[in-house]
């Protein structure tokens, strides 16, 4: 799971709940002092929450654009219903939708949107029912199809543990799989508390049932390529949930951006926030 490096909101951002037409959203948002150049909006991944970009919000509002992370629902500080079937990937997509939609009111322009690890599988859900909703789409740490095995593995022990234990269960029993360097002394201060917080605060049903969409999602890039929307991927040097070299051939795919973040793994965006930041910026200029 994503750990963010510190837990404090910058000077200029913002934690409210985002109104669309889908419900309320729990949101980060982050404006530049003058006007913004675009609006970006980050979708987190399996397990995560909105402070997984926490890192990226000063450096990308300085760029000049507004960024708002979200929560999506059932996760953290979104509500959700304690309903398999509201977690359906394409009622996440349409959720999606409708917060480009509330941000772009405004502006009426589309916005620049990024998702992260099974993030990604959701946005690009989104962008393939109504690509006009978006300037560009950046894919970050995720890949064209299913997660590898070994994770799919994982990721069926921790369903079936959910589905016969509390979520207090689960968690003390996730620790006590963890290997030493996910130990909470590596953790900076606070932030152990708030992966607990965030765990208990997460609907069970939206873990499975996303997690049953990692592990089952078909390989879609070639409909993607298709709409030929502005697309950028992006990962760390290595990844645990999809090869690096299938990330690299789903860019070559997609004819889209690829830029690799050194010394990252899967979450660059918490892992080595400024160089992520340096490139995100570059791209959504160059998207306009």
């Amino acid at each position: 799971m994503s750990r963010p490096p510190f837990l404090t909101l910058p000077a200029g951002a913002r934690a409210y709940r985002l109104r669309t037409a889908r419900g309320e959203f729990a949101v980060h948002d982050a404006r530049p002092a003058s006007a913004a150049r675009g609006t970006v909006l980050l979708v987190p991944g399996f397990t995560g929450s909105k402070e997984d970009f926490i890192a990226l919000l000063e450096p990308l509002s300085s760029a000049g654009f507004r960024v708002v992370a979200i929560d999506g629902r059932g996760q953290h500080e979104s509500p959700g219903p304690r309903k398999e079937a509201a977690y359906a990937q394409d009622e996440l997509a349409q959720d999606l939708l409708a917060q480009a939609t509330a941000l772009s009111a405004a502006t009426e322009d589309p916005v620049h949107l990024l998702g992260h690890s099974l993030g990604g599988l959701i946005a690009r859900a989104a962008v393939l029912r109504d690509p006009g909703a978006f300037a560009s789409l950046t894919i970050m740490s995720s890949g064209p199809a299913a997660i590898s095995a070994p994770q799919c593995a994982r990721i069926k022990l921790l369903i079936d543990a959910l589905t016969v234990m509390d979520m207090e269960s689960v968690w003390q029993a996730m620790r006590e799989l963890d290997p030493p360097e996910a130990a909470d002394a590596a953790t900076p201060p606070g932030v152990a508390e708030f992966l607990h917080q965030r765990w208990l605060g997460t609907v069970p049903e939206q873990l499975i049932v996303t997690g049953r969409q990692l592990s089952d999602e078909p390989d879609r890039v070639d409909e993607l390529a298709a709409l030929r929307l502005r697309t950028h991927v992006i990962s760390g040097e290595s990844d645990y949930a999809w090869p690096v070299p299938l990330i690299d051939e789903m860019a070559k795919r997609l004819a889209a951006r690829r830029t690799v973040i050194e010394g990252a793994g899967h979450s660059p965006n918490t892992e080595r926030a400024h160089p992520t930041a340096d490139a995100l910026v570059s791209f959504w200029r160059d998207a306009g």
